[in-house]
C-alpha cells in the first residue's frame, strides 16, 4: 500500500514556474514507476509525465515536452514536477500516481493515486 500526497499547486501567471511535489509513504517507493497526470474542468484526465523506478528514464506528453521536468528522490520518497513557461491551458488538477509495472503504461494501469493539487495559470 502506498499513500501519495501532492503539494505545490497554486495560482500563477502565464510564463511563471511552479514545482509540484508528491510525497509517498512506505519503504518501497523505489519499486514504483511514478507518473503525473492532470484533469481540467470538463475534460478527461490526461497523461503529463512519467519516470522509471531508478529515475534514469523519463517520458512526457507532447504538450509539456521542453517545459516540464519530472524527477524523483528515492531517498526522500518524493517525485517532483518542475513546470516552467506555464500557459493558461496548463490549468488543471494535477495528480501523481504510482504503478508497479516497469513499463510506460496508461493511467488505468496505475495502482495508487494522490488527491490532487490545483494549478491555475492566468493569462
Amino acid at each position: 500500500q502506498v499513500q501519495l500526497v501532492e503539494s505545490g499547486g497554486g495560482l500563477v501567471q502565464a510564463g511563471d514556474s511552479l514545482r509540484l511535489s508528491c510525497a509517498a509513504s512506505g519503504r518501497t517507493f523505489s519499486s514504483y514507476r511514478m507518473g503525473w497526470f492532470r484533469q481540467a474542468p470538463g475534460k478527461e484526465r490526461e497523461f503529463v509525465a512519467t519516470i522509471s523506478r531508478s529515475g534514469s528514464s523519463t517520458y512526457y506528453a507532447d504538450s509539456v515536452k521542453g517545459r516540464f521536468t519530472i524527477s524523483r528522490d528515492n531517498a526522500k520518497n518524493t517525485v517532483y514536477l518542475q513546470m516552467n513557461s506555464l500557459k493558461p491551458e496548463d490549468t488543471a488538477v494535477y495528480y501523481c500516481a504510482a504503478a508497479t509495472t516497469s513499463f510506460v503504461v496508461p493511467a488505468s494501469r496505475y495502482d495508487y493515486w494522490g488527491q490532487g493539487t490545483q494549478v491555475t495559470v492566468s493569462s
